[in-house]
């Protein structure tokens, strides 16, 4: 069996954790790129990924990780990525293409892509994986098989860049497919962003709900846990994609917010009729998703 072609030499991972950590470890494994030099604000996080094997090399700063790196990608909380990129234009090779995997798209694309030198390109980038756990220790080779990775490019997309890109995906066993930035980000607005503000808004009531003293949380079983997973997510991580993606995220609760107050109506009228259809019509949305 011949040994599949490398696609890069270098490539510069900005933010070691899960994200960053696991496409390193997929692209290693197969054999995609030479050398992947890691950099994270994060000094732990940083020796750990090289004790780990996540990454051959560390920098110390954004500088020194994106010199000579043919490719960069960028794992950082959403509102930070477009300083990151800010800061690292001045050293970025001729040609080098930039990709991010925040999961808000259009306010980031629109600023980065501006940011670029003649030569480099910016494309936004978003794999629909993960899980609740964080750091370098939680990356594993396997995250992104099978999965989608939606790329984000504009009219301003090199081709020659997209497809390098793509193929570093497609290397770390990910199904890639494009969107135009603002639909990614009204499309993510209710499929991801509104259940993760519902878990945590969710297990934020149970917390502080008062039943006669009692700490209701400490009867939790397998639904409520199995609910409420992503809650366990980084508070952090997900404040900046909630102010990110404000106007789309706050449509989508009012949706929620409609339909939760309509199920709210027929359990007060007792209308079971009513419910079983309610809940008859979801459970078909659910069941078609599998």
């Amino acid at each position: 069996m011949s040994t599949p072609p490398v696609i890069i030499e270098r490539l510069a991972i900005i933010g070691t954790g899960l994200i960053g950590g696991s496409l390193a470890r997929a692209l290693r494994a197969a054999g995609g790129v030479t050398t992947i030099v890691g950099c994270d604000r994060d000094a732990h996080n940083l020796l750990q990924a090289l004790e780990l094997g996540v990454v051959d090399e560390i920098a110390a700063d954004v500088a020194a990780a994106v010199r000579g790196a043919q490719a960069v990608f960028i794992s950082v909380p959403v509102c930070a990525i477009p300083g990151v990129v800010r800061e690292m234009v001045p050293f970025l090779a001729p040609g080098c293409v930039v990709s991010d995997g925040g999961s808000v798209k259009a306010a980031i694309v629109a600023e980065c892509e501006g940011l670029m030198p003649p030569g480099c390109c910016f494309i936004g980038g978003h794999p629909i994986a993960g899980t609740e756990h964080s750091g370098p220790a939680a990356a594993f080779a396997t995250l992104y098989q099978g999965k989608r990775c939606i790329l984000t490019p504009t009219v301003n997309t090199d081709a020659g860049a997209y497809d390098t890109v793509s193929r570093l995906w497609q290397a770390a066993g990910a199904q890639v497919c494009c969107m135009e930035p603002g639909h990614h980000d009204r499309i993510f607005a209710e499929i991801s962003h509104l259940p993760h503000v519902v878990a945590y808004a969710l297990v934020h009531a149970v917390g502080t709900a008062d039943v006669e003293g009692e700490n209701v949380l400490s009867y939790t079983a397998g639904g409520f846990r199995d609910f409420t997973r992503i809650a366990s997510s980084d508070p952090a991580m997900w404040r900046d994609i909630s102010l990110m993606n404000r106007e789309a995220l706050l449509g989508s609760i009012d949706g929620f917010s409609r339909s939760l107050a309509e199920l709210r109506c027929r359990i007060e009228s007792r209308d079971p009729q009513g419910l079983a259809e309610f809940f008859t019509i979801a459970k078909q949305f659910r069941d078609g998703i599998v």
